[in-house]
């Protein structure tokens, strides 16, 4: 299947490993020109470096999006190294920040707030303009299946409720322009260097019975399988998937919402 994908600009945060590169990569394979950020330079230049490289059009950059007017700064970096208009944004940085404590300070809510849905609404706005005037536009949103159920650490589940609830209702009103706004929602995927593996290695009877009792399909997902669905929304052929939240979890979610 063509995604109609070739000679668009897409840019995915959070892409220097996993899921976000798995995403980058799969956009770069349906021809589009992929820049990708994330604070570690040698990931970003690896990302690119497997696409194909800054030669065919990829850019890699390293910056950490989370301070105050930083993505802003980022934005004009992109214009000045000549990548743009952006037609497809996917937002893939986000993470519990290893915040646990249901109790924790209101900084901390801060930080996981910032980190999981204040910088991909910061991007929009400064992203959106050029999708609602030219008529095309993609944004995906990597959410969690923690965001429907509770299941994982409340400050994360709740940012990602919120960041899930935000892709509706921008999704409703973008969608006259059309630009179409979704979100998925991994469940439990096997990346290298990543939660899981580490788990598998140093924990493998708390792996088995995870995968016994949570997974209904008995494995971790793989990267590919959330790629390929994030390309398909970065698609022409998701034009009617306004405001969708889609679920890719092997089953491992038990809500009826999401």
């Amino acid at each position: 299947m063509d995604l109609g994908l070739a000679g668009r600009n897409a840019l995915v945060t959070g892409g220097g490993r996993g899921i976000g590169r798995g995403i980058a990569q799969a956009l770069a394979a349906e021809g589009a020109r992929v820049a990708v950020v994330a604070r570690t330079l040698a990931d970003v230049d690896e990302t690119v470096t497997s696409m194909g490289g800054v030669g065919v059009g990829h850019l890699a950059i390293a910056m950490d999006l989370t301070p105050e007017g930083a993505p802003a700064a980022f934005e004009q970096e992109l214009r000045r190294r000549g990548f743009g208009p952006i037609d497809i944004v996917v937002h893939n940085m986000g993470g519990t920040l290893d915040i646990t404590d249901p109790f924790c300070s209101l900084e901390d809510w801060r930080r996981v707030s910032r980190f999981n849905i204040e910088v991909a609404i910061e991007l929009n706005l400064l992203l959106l303009p050029h999708m609602r005037e030219q008529r095309w536009g993609r944004v995906v949103h990597i959410s969690s299946i923690s965001a429907v159920e509770n299941h994982g650490p409340i400050p994360y589940c709740s940012v990602k409720a919120a960041l899930n609830a935000y892709t509706r209702s921008l999704g409703r009103v973008v969608a006259p322009d059309g630009v179409v706004v979704t979100a998925v929602l991994p469940g439990a995927v096997m990346t290298e260097g990543g939660y899981w593996e580490v788990a598998s290695a140093e924990r493998p009877e708390h792996v088995e019975k995870y995968l016994a009792d949570r997974m209904a399909i008995h494995r971790f997902g793989h990267v590919d399988e959330v790629s390929r669905l994030v390309a398909f929304l970065c698609s022409e052929h998701a034009s009617f998937c306004i405001g969708s939240i889609v679920p890719v979890d092997g089953g491992q979610g038990r809500g009826f919402f999401g």
